[in-house]
């Protein structure tokens, strides 16, 4: 059985216009409390998000990022895309600063990642290497699938002030990055996953949790030469 190829078929360009997304943002700003993460099914997470280039000015998209990683920690996640809260907008944030059984981070070369925005990302492979993992998305609540991603990739956004970077990720560093730059896209991790890995949070923690996906994999019969 051969694995899922890691080219995944790009979501139509969005069309919401310029003011929409100025509005989604505002009316998302102006709400109380935390707003509901968007979920697999709904037409935003499956469109080409619009590149950002000024639909909403400084104060906003500030505010707008602040939202974002206020509610990446409340689920709880290592990322999450302007889409996944209804706006089809090219903006991420990423963190990954939790605590991992070391022997855990060692095997799935998983380093704290410090709290970062990307504006309008793309990335491409360095190289040729491989990792296959378990991952989630808070967009699927409740399953997890094993996912084949680039070990290492550069990664081309621009910071909200509008400096373009281009930074080297490796490792679970990588694959968040491709995670949440996917989401961009209109792409879901389960567009790439090993459907036959495919588990519910419950079922992988109670057989599947290991750092490797050995076990998954003999038992589940997916990546099997």
């Amino acid at each position: 059985m051969t694995h899922q190829p890691m080219t995944a078929v790009q979501g139509p360009a969005t069309d919401y216009t310029r003011h929409q997304i100025k509005d989604a943002v505002r009316r998302l700003l102006d709400a109380e409390g935390i707003p509901p993460i968007v979920q697999a099914g709904h037409p935003v997470l499956r469109q080409l998000a619009a590149p950002f280039d000024g639909q909403v000015d400084d104060a906003e998209l500030e505010a707008f990022i602040n939202l974002m990683r206020e509610v990446m920690h409340a689920a709880p996640g290592v990322g999450l895309a302007a889409p996944q809260l209804g706006v089809p907008l090219q903006v991420a944030v990423l963190e990954d600063k939790y605590e991992l059984d070391p022997a855990a981070a060692a095997v799935r070369h998983r380093d704290p990642l410090e709290f970062m925005a990307v504006i309008n990302p793309a990335y491409h492979p360095l190289g040729t290497e491989t990792a296959s993992f378990y991952e989630g998305c808070l967009s699927v609540n409740g399953y997890q699938a094993v996912v084949t991603r680039h070990r290492n990739v550069e990664l081309k956004y621009a910071t909200p002030a509008g400096t373009p970077v281009e930074e080297w990720f490796s490792g679970w560093q990588a694959r968040i990055v491709q995670h949440e730059t996917d989401h961009l896209r209109g792409t879901l991790y389960l567009d790439r996953a090993e459907l036959r890995s495919l588990s519910s949070n419950a079922e992988h923690s109670a057989r599947w949790s290991q750092p490797d996906i050995d076990e998954a994999r003999q038992g589940l019969g997916f990546l099997c030469p």
